[in-house]
């Protein structure tokens, strides 16, 4: 807990000598000088308080540029003006994501994201496939769907800011962020409006 001018100002006078050259009365040179030095030791007092929650990506406001720049964001999927929220978000994401490519991870990152999804593999059909199952060629085991609403509304939270949207929808993101993320070798398909899951 930081401590104020008055506690600065006691300090700085139990420091100082006794004498009728330092006198205690308020008002004195003495004592307003004392409490010009309490206020400065005050405010930095205060600032290094906060330097904690600073320290955090989860809770910084003042060092958020900061973290941004160190984790090479803002992300290049980015459109449009991100909340304050969603920024801390993004950098937090950066610094503890392990990557992957299995269907848990990308459903993961899509809930991360503000998106609902479900995705889809494919495999060859060979002769040992069922019947039923869609003929596909060689090419299909690498090919993948991920299946969202037509339109993603991400609503405010509580964690966002007095001067943020109360609302931002679109699948621009979704898209964008996974086709960066996806394996090389494989081949992303996006379906819309799909309500089957």
């Amino acid at each position: 807990m930081a401590l104020n001018r008055n506690d600065y100002a006691n300090q700085l006078n139990a420091l100082a000598p006794p004498g009728r050259a330092l006198p205690r009365e308020s008002g004195s040179q003495w004592q307003r000088l004392t409490q010009a030095r309490a206020g400065a030791f005050s405010r930095v007092d205060g600032r290094a308080a906060s330097l904690h929650e600073e320290a955090d990506p989860r809770t910084t406001s003042e060092l958020l540029p900061d973290w941004e720049r160190v984790t090479a964001m803002p992300d290049p999927c980015v459109t449009g003006e991100q909340t304050v929220s969603e920024r801390q978000d993004a950098v937090v994401r950066v610094l503890t994501g392990t990557g992957g490519a299995s269907r848990p991870y990308f459903i993961g990152l899509a809930a991360d994201l503000g998106y609902d999804i479900e995705v889809e593999d494919y495999t060859a059909h060979t002769v040992g496939s069922d019947v039923s199952e869609p003929i596909r060629g060689i090419d299909w085991r690498w090919a993948w769907t991920v299946r969202a609403a037509e339109e993603t509304v991400r609503q405010l939270t509580v964690n966002s800011g007095v001067n943020e949207a109360l609302a931002t929808w679109g699948n621009e993101r979704l898209e964008c962020v996974f086709e960066r993320l996806a394996p090389a070798h494989s081949i992303l398909i996006f379906a819309y409006g799909e309500t089957s899951w």
